[in-house]
């Protein structure tokens, strides 16, 4: 029979946060949220095209599928938005997120030959708590909602608060249904 020694100095210390990189909180957030549309884009069987440079937009989000009407592949553009100033799962019918009026114009323009949908990433204020990943699952927290802002009004000097639906979760059902919808000829 063998028996367990102690460890030399005593018992194991408490596990402690691992020592993260340098990198801006800000910059760390963009790339979860360019992870998280990578995600939704795969299990939608969507193509990704990132223009260079960018003009304010930063994401073509490309589907192919027999039953477009309009082409046999429809594409939207995508700009993503992070914040930690909105805590996860926020209550309610919806959330305010304050855009640059520059932005929202762009974003606010109607007609349109491609159709634009703003998606906004609700993270936790801590990067340890962004991503949980067991045997069976990567999760990556929390959430992210999308809107289709053609058409809505400047309303601040500066900058302009807009409401985001909570109903509106981005995941792949999401963006199928927002392609067959462009794909008939609709809006998202």
């Amino acid at each position: 029979m063998t028996l367990a020694q102690p460890e030399p100095g005593g018992p194991m210390p408490a596990r402690t946060a691992s020592l993260r990189g340098a990198l801006a909180t800000t910059a760390c957030m963009e790339t979860l949220q360019v992870g998280y549309l990578h995600a939704v884009a795969a299990a939608s069987g969507c193509s990704l095209a990132q223009p260079f440079p960018d003009n304010g937009i930063d994401w073509h989000v490309s589907h192919g599928a027999p039953g477009h009407a309009v082409d046999d592949e429809v594409t939207i553009k995508v700009q993503l938005k992070c914040t930690y100033q909105v805590a996860p799962g926020p209550p309610g019918a919806g959330f305010s997120f304050t855009l640059d009026n520059d932005h929202l114009v762009k974003l606010a323009r109607t007609p349109v030959a491609v159709h634009k949908i703003l998606v906004v990433m609700l993270v936790p204020r801590t990067q340890e708590d962004w991503l949980r990943a067991g045997h069976d699952r990567l999760e990556l927290r929390h959430c992210c909602y999308w809107i289709n802002l053609a058409g809505h009004r400047v309303t601040g000097r500066r900058r302009t608060n807009v409401r985001i639906p909570t109903t509106r979760i981005f995941d792949d059902r999401a963006l199928c249904e927002i392609m067959t919808r462009v794909g008939a000829g609709g809006r998202p």
